[in-house]
């Protein structure tokens, strides 16, 4: 099944027929750039592209009263005098004689989009619509937005469908107030957003656009603001929202559908937002989200101003919801602000974690990439810079005088590039037959193709337990998928090894990858395994060991922790340890090995092993036992090749001891690794760690007895 692609141009058909500094960012060239961009990378032809129909009025009525459908009607018939003063009435909307056709065009193509994924013709896709429709009220037009796109097809999937439980991400930077208002009293729907908010001072300077707007009656605690106090926020700041606030309480609540109100104004360059994420980031947070409700993530375009910014932006989410491997997000993974810890009292999610805001340190600091936003002016929208005189239509950043025109040069100017999608090609090796498996047409069954007898036997010699024929077999398919993975041929892979080689194996896969100039190897152990002696702990190698005997950080790249008891417990491990220290780690290559541990199942590893292609860019080698090699490869390989993981089964809140015993970790790392850092409760509160200094260790020392007691 293919990503489903809705829109419609007759979405481009509004416009602005007067003055309006405010206005004049939503225009028709925001969709004609996305398309124009999609289809040059090809991406539209390989989505399932559906024609979006005009909403009913019934469906428009799940939200919106009768009183304003009727309103918005009559504009069809108004002269521009007429739609001038209505649009007056209302907070930076303009009206269009065709606004009524495209705004219930942008319901149905979202309608639509929920319908396909909701019914299995797709597995989740992308609603290209405008107007938007987040700010949209019961009764009232608001910021650029007519009908409320989102809020109605929530609706839409609650009472056709039957949901219990959908989640809405809302990442535009401006607040969602509309849907908030519409969702503020309902625990079957979870709402997320970050957005500028700079204390109150932008628009649409709201007070409960702050944290302690928690939702009501029932709602209360089903409503999660983040509101950012600067500008300058970047993929840093990006990922430790999604992993410390939004991802604890999204598995929490264990959604059955994801919307995403998809704004790209929190995109670099955009002049709404003034943010610095770069249009790769999108890709790795739909890939997180994927992780969530089977995989079903419907998203719906919103803002976006800058148009290269917005179309890169758009094709990264799209290329992620196809399945394929987003580009390693490159720079540094330090977040700009502190981070402040607020609980969520009385009902609804939010046991996970106590944090629901991230903000930055104050109005007047100002750090590289993060400067203090002015507030000796008077509130009001960002600045619109004078669109670009090239022959390029809307740009918004001007060229560099004599430089190159176009796409190109703009996108030189913001600092990132496009990244063409490379195709996946997963590789399997097994020891024993393969005829029972069931695995996609795309995936290689790696039988008899192996590095030469010669270079294995070398390798070999090192470990007597790898002498013997079953193997050496074995060891050389996997060399021969760690060659193919490092220089590019294979993204990922599976492989099975002999229980009595497994040490030994992954040894030597760790020395031939470093001899092939990798620089940055995650080792990710499930079960009870060493460090190999004769590997140095010298930065190269990040050891993560899961289900060990104890909790241990012998230095910043050498980690070991029991097996957390509950699936909330492993949850926390996850997000809280495991892919900030990969995000930080930027590994070249992961290395899952995976044996016998205590309370571990497929889905584990299978979670595990999902969300660590996101960092990874999909690069990601399964070392498995033989003995259960067949069984968790058709779990695996699924996964790995970009479709959402199993469900870890019914929700366990994690024991006080794991929940300390993540506490004493992240207490010890932070100083290495600045994606740890989740809440100031992580300052003296970490119980009986022992603190080590972290970094590169110095020669000679011995970390073995600092461990979490």
């Amino acid at each position: 099944m293919a990503t489903a692609l809705v829109y419609h141009e007759d979405m481009t058909a509004a416009r602005l027929l007067w003055d309006d500094p405010e206005c004049e960012l939503e225009r028709p060239e925001r969709l004609v750039a996305v398309l124009s961009l999609l289809r040059l990378r090809g991406l539209e032809q390989r989505c399932l592209r559906l024609s979006a129909c005009e909403a009913s009025e019934a469906e428009l009525g799940l939200v919106h009263s009768p009183e304003y459908v009727a309103l918005v009607r009559e504009t069809q018939t108004l002269d521009e005098d007429e739609l001038r003063a209505l649009s007056k009435q209302y907070d930076a909307v303009y009206f269009h004689p065709s606004t009524f056709h495209c705004a219930r065009l942008a319901v149905g193509a979202t309608l639509q989009l929920v319908e396909a994924v909701l019914t299995g013709a797709a597995p989740n896709g992308l609603a290209l619509v405008r107007p938007p429709g987040h700010h949209s009220h019961r009764a009232a037009a608001n910021g650029f937005c007519v009908f409320n796109n989102v809020a109605i097809a929530a609706k839409h999937a609650k009472q056709k469908h039957g949901l219990h439980r959908i989640l809405i991400v809302d990442w535009d930077v401006h607040h969602g107030q509309g849907i908030q208002y519409i969702f503020e009293d309902d625990p079957s729907v979870l709402y997320f957003s970050w957005h500028r908010y700079e204390y109150g001072r932008f628009w649409p300077f709201l007070r409960e656009s702050d944290t302690d707007a928690v939702g009501q009656g029932q709602g209360r605690g089903f409503t999660v603001n983040l509101p950012w106090n600067q500008v300058g926020m970047g993929n840093a700041d990006y990922l430790a929202a999604f992993l410390h606030v939004l991802l604890p309480l999204a598995f929490e609540f264990n959604p059955e559908l994801v919307l995403v109100s998809a704004g790209f104004d929190s995109a670099i360059g955009d002049p709404e937002g003034q943010m610095q994420a770069t249009p790769e980031c999108f890709a790795h947070l739909t890939q997180l989200l994927q992780v969530l409700a089977g995989g079903r993530v419907c998203a719906v375009l919103e803002g976006g101003y800058h148009l290269d910014s917005l179309s890169e932006s758009v094709c990264m989410t799209v290329q992620a919801l196809l399945g394929d491997p987003g580009p390693v997000l490159q720079g540094s993974m330090e977040p700009c602000q502190r981070c402040e810890g607020h609980r969520v009292e009385g009902a609804g999610v939010g046991r996970l974690t106590a944090l629901i805001s991230l903000q930055c340190p104050g109005v007047h600091t100002e750090r590289p990439g993060c400067p203090g936003p002015s507030l000796d002016k008077p509130p009001t929208r960002a600045p619109v810079p004078s669109p670009s005189t090239s022959s390029t239509e809307g740009r918004l950043l001007p060229l560099l005088p004599g430089g190159p025109t176009g796409e190109a040069a703009a996108l030189g100017l913001l600092g990132f590039h496009p990244t063409p999608a490379s195709p996946i090609h997963m590789a399997v090796a097994l020891t024993g037959p393969s005829a029972t498996l069931a695995l996609s047409p795309e995936v290689l069954l790696q039988e008899e193709v192996s590095v030469g007898r010669q270079e294995t036997e070398a390798w070999a010699r090192q470990h007597e337990s790898l002498t013997q024929d079953k193997a050496l077999s074995a060891l050389g398919k996997f060399l021969f998928l760690v060659d193919g993975i490092l220089n590019g041929k294979v993204t990922c892979g599976i492989a099975a090894i002999p229980a009595c080689g497994k040490a030994a194996t992954l040894d030597v896969a760790i020395q031939q990858s470093l001899s092939r100039g990798a620089q940055r190897l995650l080792c990710l152990v499930l079960g009870e395994l060493d460090w190999p002696l004769d590997i140095a702990d010298d930065g190269r190698i990040l050891w993560l060991n899961i289900g060990g005997k104890e909790t241990a950080v012998r230095s910043a790249f050498h980690i070991s922790t029991p097996l957390p008891g509950t699936t909330g417990g492993f949850l926390n491990y996850i997000l809280g340890l495991v892919l900030p220290l990969a995000y930080s780690f930027q590994p070249e290559l992961v290395l899952v090995t995976v044996g016998p541990a205590q309370g571990l199942q497929n889905p584990h590893v299978a979670l595990l092993a999902a969300m660590l292609r996101i960092p990874a860019a999909g690069r990601v080698l399964a070392l498995l036992e033989e003995e259960s090699a067949p069984q968790l490869v058709t779990t695996l390989a699924p996964v790995l090749h970009g479709e959402a993981p199993p469900s870890l089964g019914p929700f366990l809140m994690a024991s006080p001891e794991d929940i300390q015993t993540l506490k004493c970790l992240r207490a010890q790392l932070e100083p290495r690794w600045k994606l740890l850092q989740v809440a100031s409760e992580a300052q003296g509160e970490a119980g009986s760690c022992h603190r080590v200094p972290l970094g590169k260790p110095p020669s000679g020392t011995n970390y073995t007895d600092q461990a979490c007691s």
